[in-house]
């Protein structure tokens, strides 16, 4: 977070903050969220899992990837969610 500020308190608001950073990374690799093939969700507790999937389908609606979620403990007690991606870009 900016600054070293605290995440938003919500697995929704939260998975919407890593998928804005996802998306910034794929910008500067020339690429965007409908070149995304696969992601990975975790998240530390299943009653997170709807929140998440939500904000991830707001912004996969186009791509569709393939998604695994894995509820697991994450190293900074802050956050509820991680969320990984897998892009294609055509050179």
């Amino acid at each position: 977070m900016p600054d070293d500020a605290d995440p938003p308190p919500d697995g929704y608001g939260q998975a919407k903050r890593c998928l804005e950073i996802i998306a910034g990374a794929l910008a500067e690799a020339g690429a965007s969220p409908a070149d995304v093939v696969r992601s990975r969700v975790f998240v530390t507790g299943a009653e997170h899992i709807a929140d998440v999937m939500r904000a991830h389908g707001e912004t996969f609606a186009e791509a569709k990837p393939a998604c695994t979620a894995v509820v697991t403990q994450l190293l900074d007690p802050k956050w509820l969610v991680e969320i990984e991606v897998e892009a294609l870009i055509d050179e």
